[in-house]
């Protein structure tokens, strides 16, 4: 497949100029928007939730889990979280609500966690009450665990069909994202009780139950597309190769057998990246922007906005808007190009403002805003 941003369109958005109008206002080719700073000194936030009260939960990679309330950012974190490994790539991750939170409290978190065999991705499901957890449950662990400190993933969702769909990281050993008995590289789709269900792609293939994608290198976004209801991710490449997929049942993604990427030494990985039966990238970046945490635009404040994808990014310390027509990627524009902050995590709220969390050790929580 060839790059679906066509280099026209690619110069004339990347020309538009973002110039500073201010400390936290910025001009685009489709809005000016301000930055407003919600909350300060947070370590390495990774992921936010909007509570029905109006409460916001934010996961620090170190392995806090901290209540945002009234615009402050309160003291003492919320009690019961599971033990977490903060190292290397990994700590406390993601972040989501049951659907019926409002009225069974459920939510489920994605973390790092070391024991004698190493380290892996897992994910608790608990009950959230008065600032603490309750009835903490390890309902996935990815298998087998290893030595290394990279590579978790940990970007969840549940979709209109109920089930949890929980990214894992190849962890920094390319070569098992490629075999179905293993959990590392892949999307899995879980019961909330962490059950498989039958219907999955690679049910009853040896220990591939929980499976629902093979061939993904590190997925460090996931949303879904307000209108179809579709996965839609993103994941790291090595150096260049950052891909943006929608995720499908039993699809292979190809990686490292096909990438547009190579070493961060600058040798090859592979020399193709095309082969049949494994899946092309809707879009692709090379250089790599280090891409982390997604939403679609559904808000009422930048009407031109609307149904756009909107991208963080930790090496290139950038947010990228990608215009869409169906899949196909129309335009792209980067947007905070002069903040100089990376940004992990790209979050729609449900009264229509989108959000961002920088990856800093002072970590900010902002929202984008109109001028006026």
């Amino acid at each position: 497949m060839q790059r679906l941003l066509t280099l026209t369109a690619a110069l004339t958005l990347a020309a538009t100029p973002l110039a500073t109008m201010a400390a936290d206002r910025y001009t685009s080719s489709q809005a000016d928007f301000r930055l407003e700073t919600v909350v300060s000194g947070l370590e390495h936030p990774w992921s936010i939730v909007f509570l029905p009260n109006g409460d916001k939960l934010v996961t620090e990679r170190a392995g806090r889990l901290r209540v945002i309330r009234d615009g402050q950012l309160l003291e003492a974190p919320v009690s019961g979280v599971p033990e977490v490994a903060a190292t290397g790539q990994g700590g406390l991750l993601d972040l989501l609500l049951h659907p019926d939170f409002e009225d069974n409290r459920l939510l489920f978190l994605s973390y790092a966690h070391r024991n004698s065999d190493g380290l892996t991705t897992r994910v608790a499901r608990a009950e959230y009450r008065d600032q603490a957890l309750r009835d903490v449950r390890v309902i996935f662990e990815a298998l087998p665990r290893s030595g290394t400190s990279r590579h978790f993933a940990g970007r969840m969702v549940i979709p209109e069909d109920g089930y949890l769909y929980v990214a894992v990281g190849d962890r920094g050993e390319m070569n098992r994202a490629q075999d179905i008995n293993d959990d590392a590289g892949g999307v899995h789709r879980i019961t909330i009780d962490g059950e498989a269900p039958d219907s999955n792609p690679f049910h009853g293939q040896d220990g591939a139950n929980t499976l629902f994608t093979i061939g993904n290198r590190n997925i460090q976004g996931m949303t879904l597309h307000p209108d179809t209801g579709e996965i839609w991710s993103h994941e790291h490449g090595p150096r260049g190769g950052d891909e943006v997929n929608v995720i499908e049942a039993g699809t292979n993604y190809g990686w490292p057998v096909i990438t547009y990427g190579i070493n961060y030494s600058g040798t090859p990985i592979t020399d193709q990246t095309h082969k049949e039966g494994m899946a092309q990238p809707l879009h692709y970046w090379d250089p790599s922007i280090a891409p982390s945490g997604m939403a679609f635009y559904t808000g009422d404040d930048f009407p031109q906005w609307q149904g756009d994808l909107f991208v963080g990014a930790l090496k290139m310390q950038k947010l990228v808007r990608l215009e869409l027509d169906g899949r196909e990627m129309t335009g792209e524009e980067d947007l905070l190009t002069d903040f100089g902050k990376r940004i992990r995590s790209v979050t729609m709220e449900p009264d229509g403002h989108l959000w961002l969390l920088t990856d800093e050790s002072d970590g900010q929580v902002l929202r984008i805003l109109p001028t006026e």
